[in-house]
């Protein structure tokens, strides 16, 4: 897969690619709803015998859009939907920078600058796309503003329990804890990505040892609590469960949450290692023990709570 960063500023001509039919949309999670729109763009190019192309912005519209917000988390930061946009066998990624330049565009010059100039022969998109100064540009509008240079598939509502599958809706599941159903709107475990980094190294003294995870990117992560999850590194997976959260029995305040993962089996040093977290299931909420040995024998519990939910010794 290609990669091309593109901005309102700096679309060339001269990129000489090859026509495609390009996936549009933002993509945050790339769930059930978003892999239709992406598969029906992979069949069409297929059919077509062209590239298949997605393109998706960078960051968030919100960032650029609503002042008062500074930063946006991601249900998939950039780099893992490349990852997962290369898994599904996508030729070309186009990523648009969302800035004011981007914002203030016509519709008609974003399909000019964006669909015309690329190359793109067919424009796939969810119903609710929209596109140009204040989302002005739709769906609806797009064969008037294509005017015959490209042809357009429109992807209707994807539902799941009579409810749109949505980021909206992941996000607000993540809210909730609710990483279970999460992962059925997905159609994958919700994951992120980080390094083991030094931590106070209280877990081993009470036996439970933990890796502490220096996530790398704005994650949007669930509701703080321990959770049943599985971990990749160096190609083999393990099982543990984790904790997200304050550690309240240990700090006073703290104004992150930090991710503490104790791995089942597993007594090799972990230090510097980059590990992938999946998470399956939310145990229970985080809450402050009277000391030591209440929080050692919840963990006992817990243990015992998630070797039954992945059917292991």
């Amino acid at each position: 897969m290609k990669t091309f960063r593109l901005s309102s500023n700096s679309i060339t001509e001269e990129l000489n690619l090859d026509p495609s039919v390009t996936a549009v949309g933002f993509f945050d999670g790339i769930h059930k709803g978003h892999q239709k729109v992406i598969q029906t763009a992979k069949d069409k190019a297929e059919e077509l015998e062209l590239k298949c192309a997605v393109m998706t912005f960078d960051p968030h519209p919100s960032v650029v859009l609503k002042k008062s917000k500074q930063q946006a988390y991601y249900i998939t930061p950039l780099s893992q939907k490349e990852e997962l946009l290369e898994r599904i066998g996508v030729d070309y990624l186009f990523v648009v920078t969302f800035d004011t330049s981007l914002a203030n565009l016509s519709p008609q010059q974003f399909v000019d600058d964006f669909f015309v100039r690329l190359n793109v022969s067919h424009v796939v998109a969810g119903f609710d796309f929209s596109y140009g100064h204040m989302g002005k540009g739709n769906m609806s509008d797009l064969p008037e503003y294509a005017k015959g240079r490209f042809g357009q598939t429109v992807i209707s509502k994807v539902e799941k329990d009579e409810e749109k599958v949505s980021s909206t809706r992941i996000r607000s599941l993540l809210d909730d804890g609710e990483v279970a159903e999460v992962n059925e709107l997905l159609g994958r475990s919700y994951s992120v990505k980080g390094s083991v980094v030094k931590g106070d190294q209280r877990g081993r003294t009470i036996g439970y040892p933990t890796a502490n995870i220096e996530v790398n990117e704005n994650y949007y992560l669930p509701k703080v609590g321990v959770y049943a999850v599985s971990v990749q590194f160096d190609g083999e997976v393990y099982y543990g469960m984790a904790n997200l959260g304050y550690k309240p029995t240990f700090i006073e305040q703290a104004d992150t949450p930090s991710l503490e993962v104790h791995l089942f089996d597993v007594s090799q040093d972990l230090y510097g290692r980059s590990m992938t977290v999946y998470f399956h299931q939310m145990i229970r909420e985080e809450r402050k023990f009277s000391g030591v040995e209440e929080v050692k024998q919840q963990l006992e519990k817990d243990e015992t709570h998630i070797r039954e939910f992945f059917r292991i010794g």
